[in-house]
């Protein structure tokens, strides 16, 4: 079990998601800008390694407008020695890494246009990815997308247009249940038809979850949708919600006895996983060291870092 956070890292003076208004665009701004980016990311991976967070999502704001038409210039071959820089220091320290691209990157869209913008986003996140020489277990999370008045028929179009992507994008993309529309009974009905791998996150089951399935049931039904030597071990979202605030809202701080029930829960499971917690590295420091004790992350540890 591999322990992670994502995107920003609040404890270091750096960071790998700037960006900048689409009205200043030039080439000489995003050469900065995405310099910038890469050289923050590799201090905050870094900074990972000292405090043994071996997972990691990397923002999909690490090259502003890339897959916008705006965007003319190749900064795929101009960073390509800097992108396989880290992507080697990644993967000679077993770290492990995902992306997610906003909610706006809906395949399942009604609109053609949105279709498009959403591919050309997706071929972004599997370049960056690819420019790195990751392994196919550095994944690319998404939602299903919108219910457009007819859910079964959106998850149709989702099966239809996964179909017509590039195997670039296929082979790292897998699919969360959320919390609103598509639960993770939902997901499994996707799963059967076109075998993407199921990201469960433990949130969004709770406040959305009409099977009315335990989380070891839950994970006896995902773990079973990844294929470990194409896709690595199953990866997980966890969070909580904030006391005293509306349901969706995550915690400002982990509860680390709530993290520590979890853990015993899921005991049987390997899985790596993401807290989606507020205060980011914070929490996944004090989460790692109560874990040191799992023998899932003992095991990771022992035999890659003695």
């Amino acid at each position: 079990m591999r322990i992670g956070y994502p995107c920003i890292n609040r404890t270091i003076d750096c960071t790998a998601n700037s960006t900048f208004r689409l009205k200043s665009y030039s080439e000489t701004r995003l050469k900065q800008t995405v310099k910038n980016n890469l050289d923050c990311l590799i201090r905050i991976l870094q900074f990972n390694l000292e405090h043994r967070l071996f997972f990691f999502r990397i923002s999909s704001d690490l090259v502003p407008f890339a897959s916008h038409p705006i965007n003319k210039f190749n900064w795929q071959r101009h960073f390509q020695e800097e992108f396989e820089e880290i992507g080697e220091f990644i993967t000679k320290n077993r770290m492990r890494i995902s992306m997610h691209p906003d909610q706006f990157t809906l395949i399942n869209s009604i609109k053609e246009d949105i279709f498009e913008r959403s591919k050309n986003e997706l071929k972004y996140h599997a370049q960056i990815l690819d420019l790195m020489r990751l392994e196919t277990s550095a994944k690319i999370q998404i939602h299903v997308g919108g219910a457009y008045g007819d859910k079964e028929e959106s998850m149709e179009r989702f099966v239809t247009r996964f179909g017509m992507f590039d195997d670039s994008i296929i082979r790292r993309l897998v699919i969360e249940n959320d919390d609103k529309l598509y639960d993770l009974n939902d997901c499994l009905k996707i799963n059967a038809k076109i075998q993407i791998p199921i990201l469960f996150d433990v949130f969004h089951h709770k406040l959305n979850n009409s099977g009315n399935l335990t989380t070891e049931e839950s994970f006896k039904l995902t773990t079973k949708t990844w294929h470990e030597k194409r896709d690595g071990i199953p990866m997980v979202d966890y969070s909580s919600q904030e006391p005293n605030e509306s349901p969706r809202q995550h915690t400002e701080t982990i509860n680390i006895e709530n993290f520590d029930l979890f853990l015993k829960q899921t005991q049987q499971f390997d899985f790596d996983v993401m807290l989606e917690i507020k205060d980011k590295e914070k929490s996944a420091i004090k989460a790692i060291t109560l874990a040191i004790k799992d023998w899932r992350v003992h095991n990771f540890l022992k035999n890659n870092f003695d």
